[in-house]
């Protein structure tokens, strides 16, 4: 049963099993030795520790510095069409079958470019054993093996 020197009484819907022989009412005890404790938890805890944590450089500038080095090498230059497409015959003469970074890496040319002729001498498999890959159209393997 709680109870606070009857200022609010216990409702009705409570259910007790049994007698209350005696009522006990409990307070905590605020003597000066528990004050105290309380009060050095409440300021030891909550004390304010901070740390500088000294860099060398920020990450803005790290990522920004690498992103400019990755933009340099990658810049290639677009040759003649002709040029690229005799690279692309020899490339083709090794393998059957190239992907687009292996070209690259042969040619030194953009991408795009190289991409609008693979288009017109290529074919591109989606599916297949050679799965993402550019193979020479059937016209033009005829030609580089005469």
């Amino acid at each position: 049963m709680y109870s606070l020197n009857n200022i609010s009484p216990v409702p009705d819907d409570i259910d007790y099993l049994g007698k209350v022989l005696v009522r006990a009412d409990c307070t905590p005890a605020y003597f000066d030795e528990y004050l105290r404790l309380k009060r050095y938890n409440h300021t030891s805890n909550h004390a304010d520790i901070r740390w500088m944590i000294s860099k060398l450089f920020t990450t803005t500038n790290g990522t920004i510095s690498n992103r400019d080095k990755r933009k340099v090498g990658a810049q290639y230059t677009s040759m003649d069409k002709k040029l690229v497409m005799d690279l692309l015959f020899s490339a083709f003469e090794k393998h059957q079958y190239c992907n687009i970074k292996q070209l690259v890496d042969m040619t030194k040319q953009p991408v795009v470019y190289l991409k609008s002729i693979l288009r017109e001498i290529g074919v591109y498999n989606v599916t297949g054993t050679h799965k993402y890959t550019w193979e020479l159209r059937p016209e033009y393997r005829l030609r580089w093996r005469e």
